[in-house]
Order: C-alpha cells, then sequence, then structure tokens
C-alpha cells in the first residue's frame, strides 16, 4: 500500500502494535505522529525512522494534551491525513461480578473515552485536510463474548459502535472511519499471560497460534490508503480466524 506523504498519528506508537504501525506506515510512503506515554521508546523509533517521524508526548485521557498534540503535528507537518487509535490497557482477568467498579472505569477511560476524544480532536484536522481516514484498534473481544474482560470487552465493543456512528456521520465529508479486530497477538501487553508464539500454542482458533504485530499491519495501510477509498464503517478482523469459530482439533479435543 502506498500512503503518498500522508500524515497519520498513532497513539500507543511506542511498542508493540503501535510501533508495527509507525515503521508500517512510514515503509509505505507515510509520515508518521508517534504519540505515546513512554517517551524513551517513542523517541527512540521516532529518532530511527528519521525526517518522517515525529515523537510528541501524549496521555490519550488529556483532552488538552490531544489538542497539543494535533496542533504540534500540524505545524510540523503542514496537515494532518489519519489517526489511528491504538492505545490501550488490557483486560483485569475478573469476572464481571467481582470486577471493581474503579477498575472497569479506568479501563473504559483509557480504551473507549480516549478514541472518541481522540476523533473528538482530530476529526477538525482532518476537514481542513479536505478528508482522511481514521482507523479505531478494537479487538476480537468487540466481536464475541470473552469470559473475564467485562470492562476491556465493553470497550471494545464501544469503539466499534463509536466507529460506525463516525462512519455514518462523516461520509460526505470524505472522513472514514473503520475498526480493526486483532485477535491474540504477542506485544509487550499481552506476554505477561504468558503466552508464546510457538505453533500450535494457541489450539482453539484455526490457525492454532498467536499472532505477530507484523502482520496487522497490511490492514491498517489498506484502511488508511486510497485504496480503501470506498470502505467505511467497516470492522476487519484480523485474529487467525478465531471469532470464525474454534479449530477441528479444539472442538474435537484432540
Amino acid at each position: 500500500m502506498e500512503l503518498n506523504n500522508k500524515v497519520i498519528i498513532v497513539t500507543g506508537g511506542a511498542r508493540g502494535l503501535g510501533e508495527a504501525f509507525s515503521r508500517g506506515i512510514v515503509a509505505a510512503g507515510g509520515k508518521v505522529v508517534i504519540a505515546d506515554l513512554l517517551d524513551e521508546a517513542g523517541s527512540a523509533v521516532a529518532a530511527e525512522l528519521g525526517e518522517n517521524a515525529l515523537f510528541l508526548h501524549l496521555d490519550v485521557t488529556d483532552e488538552k494534551n490531544w489538542e497539543s498534540v494535533v496542533a504540534a503535528a500540524e505545524e510540523h507537518f503542514g496537515s494532518i491525513n489519519g489517526l489511528v487509535n491504538n492505545a490501550g490497557i488490557s483486560a483485569s482477568g475478573t469476572p464481571v461480578a467481582d470486577e471493581p467498579l474503579e477498575t472497569f472505569r479506568k479501563i473504559i477511560d483509557i480504551n473507549l473515552i480516549s478514541v472518541h476524544t481522540g476523533m473528538h480532536f482530530t476529526i477538525p484536522a482532518l476537514r481542513r485536510a479536505g478528508g482522511g481516514s481514521i482507523v479505531n484498534i478494537s479487538s476480537a473481544a468487540g466481536l464475541i463474548g470473552l469470559a473475564l474482560t467485562s470492562g476491556y470487552g465493553a470497550a471494545k465493543w464501544g469503539v466499534r459502535g463509536l466507529s460506525k456512528v463516525a462512519a455514518v456521520e462523516l461520509g460526505r465529508e470524505k472522513i472514514r472511519v473503520n475498526s480493526v479486530h486483532p485477535g491474540m497477538v504477542l506485544t509487550p501487553m499481552t506476554a505477561v499471560t504468558g503466552i508464546v508464539a510457538d505453533e500450535g500454542a494457541f489450539p482453539n482458533n484455526p490457525f492454532q497460534r498467536v499472532g505477530k504485530p507484523e502482520e496487522l499491519v497490511g490492514a491498517v495501510l489498506y484502511l488508511l490508503s486510497d485504496a480503501a477509498s470506498y470502505t467505511t464503517g467497516a470492522e476487519i478482523a484480523v485474529d487467525g480466524g478465531w471469532t470464525a469459530g474454534p479449530s477441528t482439533e479444539y472442538v474435537m479435543g484432540q
């Protein structure tokens, strides 16, 4: 996919999926604003990527911080053509009956409300640029009911719905909004669960393995590019077939 100097903000762009997206954008001929709380890691990635990358500190729950990031990005690159709302935190692993309200609210704040905030402050810049693309990173947990993810699942279903609402509202302004739904992917955030990337180590999806961050990049680049000019309000699962159904071996207990 060619991005032809499009300027894209990637939240949580310093590591994991966000880092893979940031690198992919520059490799495809775009320019990236790496927006993250991780100053050292984000600055290092931006320095490695060179003049087509800019690191900006961003707390996605802070409205004033969002406002300043959008302004700084426009000032540095001249315009903004896209946003990847990627930043988030993992599920608590707690049943609904036991998850503290404080925990539930924190997950919703970071994984859902921040997506709305990011769109709220970026849409005016996309309008000034004559259109653009927003890609909201949801989850397989936003397509199915996944146990022990009450706050996370609720947020990711919310991201899916919010993306559709925005797609309907913004279509005539040439601003496309889509959601991407990763399955289990090996990143620093998910590594704490003990998952490994070995073949056969994740038997309940048809591929029977977890994904790698670079395997998500193609879907995101497509949605950011002009190749997706007639794609909006869509949800793209990149999950090894997990949401299509469990593998035959898993069903048969083999």
